[in-house]
């Protein structure tokens, strides 16, 4: 397998990640300003397909027409002569002291209605540009102090503003979906939606649930202590994957934002294995972008951005083999086959069965021998797990 990356691996960057300048809580920048044209063409030259970007990442906070339009028309030239494409924008209601408690959420109703309008701006720009998802990551949305926020209220007006939002794309016939990005905490102290199923559950309360579904963090879930490969797997099994955000995390800490693979390997490899090969009979379970929301380390020149960025991908092609590898090795086969991996996709009632049925069936229950699975009938998932890490280690 190709460890290049190519277009058709559909590898995007957020303008946000690569162009960091490196500035911290605790300290100033280390790097200048990146150009966005810069970007892109570079981004192409190492192979990536796409990039995304906060309105606020490619014109300053509340720019003139004429300033917008400059920049806008500058992005559109540099895609034009690299073949880089947008399929993802989303929008800055966090870094401006208005949106201080909070952009659809904000206790300040003249704030919120800011916000909607801020949004419905960059909608337009994200249909310009033909990015088919709008990302929603509520970093604002939420509180400190318990007393200090009714989140029922908070709720509903996030419901309100997602709903509106909803009925513009819909009108204007925009070929755009909304995901909601969750995140724990940071830089709030609570912030609302904060796992894949707090967000799973808020669609489901909307007007048009079929337009809204989730882009899910690495570091965002691990924050919380969470399985990201499960998280992504039930995203998945709801059909709500709209996007996804890749970078490395080492445990329940703030949001380190690594390379991909850089911090929880095993749990990478476990979900290039989901994304490629998870289907029923093997197949690719997700064929959107392989986004990286990362930032390059704050000890790192130009270079070294430019060498992250490329870690990322290459970091995805190795496990994207030895994934395969992994799959392909009949003695996993026989590992996956003996500890009924694939027995879970098998109902578990009879075709037709009822629960009288299940109840008559005596092999079922009264003639069931559960002492055989004292000292015996044992899953083999340690056996399988060894052979998991000898082929992320490359040892098979």
């Amino acid at each position: 397998m190709a460890l290049e990356p190519t277009r058709e691996d559909k590898f995007s960057f957020g303008l946000w990640t690569i162009g960091w300048n490196a500035q911290d809580q605790f300290g100033s920048a280390t790097r200048p300003p990146l150009d966005t044209v810069v970007a892109v063409n570079k981004l192409s030259d190492l192979g990536a397909y796409g990039m995304t970007f906060h309105d606020d990442d490619l014109f300053p906070f509340e720019s003139t027409h004429a300033e917008r339009r400059k920049e806008i028309d500058r992005l559109k030239g540099a895609l034009d002569s690299t073949g880089l494409v947008i399929p993802m924008v989303t929008t800055n209601l966090f870094s401006h002291p208005v949106f201080k408690d909070g952009g659809f959420t904000s206790n300040d109703r003249d704030v919120r209605r800011f916000a909607i309008r801020k949004v419905i701006q960059n909608l337009d720009l994200a249909a310009e540009l033909g990015a088919e998802t709008f990302v929603m990551w509520g970093g604002r949305e939420g509180s400190e102090y318990d007393s200090a926020k009714d989140i029922r209220g908070a709720l509903e007006r996030y419901r309100e503003a997602v709903n509106l939002l909803g009925d513009y794309v819909t009108d204007k016939g925009y070929n755009i979906r909304f995901a909601i990005e969750p995140k724990p905490n940071e830089p709030r102290g609570d912030i609302l939606l904060p796992t894949v199923g707090h967000a799973l559950a808020f669609i489901e309360t909307l007007e048009r649930p079929e337009m809204v579904g989730v882009n899910p963090e690495t570091g965002h879930e691990q924050m919380a202590g969470l399985n990201y490969t499960h998280g992504i797997a039930q995203a998945l099994y709801q059909g709500k994957l709209f996007h996804i955000d890749l970078n490395g995390q080492r445990g329940v800490k703030f949001d380190q934002d690594l390379v991909f693979g850089h911090g929880d390997l095993q749990n990478a490899f476990s979900l290039v294995d989901l994304l490629e090969n998870g289907g029923p009979g093997g197949t690719q379970t997700y064929t959107g972008p392989r986004h990286f929301d990362y930032k390059p380390s704050r000890t790192e020149d130009i270079n070294g951005v430019w060498d992250s960025a490329a870690a990322n991908m290459r970091m995805y092609l190795l496990l994207k083999e030895r994934a395969a590898a992994f799959r392909a090795d009949p003695e996993v086969q026989a590992a996956l086959e003996f500890s009924k991996v694939a027995e879970i996709n098998q109902p578990t009632l009879n075709a037709g069965e009822s629960y009288d049925a299940l109840l008559a069936d005596k092999s079922s229950y009264e003639d069931f021998d559960s002492a055989a699975y004292y000292d015996g009938k044992g899953f083999g998932f340690v056996k399988l797990q060894q052979l998991f890490l000898e082929h992320l280690l490359g040892a098979r």
